[in-house]
């Protein structure tokens, strides 16, 4: 783990959901089933990765399961509580065999994700990536209120054509309105250049790791087959599971508070209603009091004597 990065990456973590939730993500025959052992050939290897590959065969390492299954269980429970704090996750991944499954994938629990070129300065110049997705929505709104049918057909082409290579670019991160609490990467060799800018930020970054990489360029490194779809779409959908989770614990976590702030607000309506009540009894009697006639006792007042 990055020492730069600890502070960041323990506020998502707890022990408790680690403990609970440690026996239900996945298995070491899951795990095996999906290819997610095989790395790659032994002239390829990072010496960093020695501790997570059980043995060679045939010139390939093999990546020992049952060290993958409890970084899995880590990362899946930091990610859970991410989302718990209604904070996005970026999940970053351009290979050929990768782009498809985690597109999918993260429509279906709204998450930003890169999936084309990793643009420079995605992270360290957001505010110039944030131009991009604001001129996008200015093209969009030009096609709506009227705006083409005063210009040429070939202005119009022109932002066509500009419209559809922002979205090609960032299309899956016009939502993401600020920098993002951490990025999950498949293969950190191809995107160092997206770990690098998550280090300069101190965002916590989790990445599928093979073993031609370095796990210590990461916060959560899940050592795995980075080059079989199957392996990247298995480890892939846990994250997704693990943000479902998050994302309901919010939900409750809401209704939760909606329902005490309603009984505080009740609770303080009574107390009011008996306070009113309480004042118009006293009031009540005072001019009883005054009808009857009584007058209160005046206070006897004495003088000092000088000598």
């Amino acid at each position: 783990m990055l020492v730069s990065n600890s502070a960041n990456v323990n506020r998502f973590t707890n022990k408790k959901d680690y403990k609970k939730d440690m026996s239900a993500r996945t298995s070491f025959n899951e795990l095996l089933e999906s290819g997610a052992h095989f790395g790659h050939l032994k002239s390829k290897w990072n010496p960093a990765m020695a501790p997570y590959i059980y043995s060679e065969k045939n010139g390939i390492h093999i990546i020992d399961l049952n060290k993958t299954v409890v970084k899995i269980d880590e990362a899946a429970n930091a990610i859970k509580q991410i989302a718990r704090s209604g904070r996005k996750v970026l999940f970053v991944a351009t290979k050929k065999q990768a782009k498809d499954i985690v597109a999918e994938k993260m429509k279906t629990v709204q998450m930003p994700y890169v999936t084309e070129r990793w643009p420079g300065g995605m992270l360290t110049n957001f505010a110039t990536i944030r131009k991009s997705v604001r001129r996008m929505s200015q093209i969009d709104k030009m096609a709506t209120d009227g705006t083409y049918t005063n210009i040429s057909k070939r202005e119009r082409l022109q932002l066509s054509r500009e419209r559809e290579k922002l979205e090609t670019n960032f299309g899956s991160v016009s939502d993401l309105s600020r920098l993002p609490a951490a990025l999950f990467i498949v293969d950190i060799v191809k995107e160092h250049i997206a770990v690098a800018e998550a280090k300069r930020l101190n965002i916590p970054t989790f990445a599928i790791v093979d073993t031609n990489s370095n796990p210590n360029q990461v916060d959560y490194a899940i050592p795995a087959n980075d080059d079989a779809s199957t392996s990247i779409a298995y480890i892939v959908e846990l994250m997704c599971v693990a943000i479902r989770e998050g994302l309901s614990d919010r939900k409750m976590d809401k209704e939760t508070s909606v329902g005490e702030e309603n009984d505080t607000k009740e609770l303080s309506a009574h107390e009011a209603e008996e306070l009113a009540a309480g004042l118009k009894i006293k009031g009540t009697k005072e001019e009883e009091e005054e009808k009857s006639g009584a007058k209160k006792p005046r206070r006897r007042t004495t003088t000092a004597t000088k000598k």
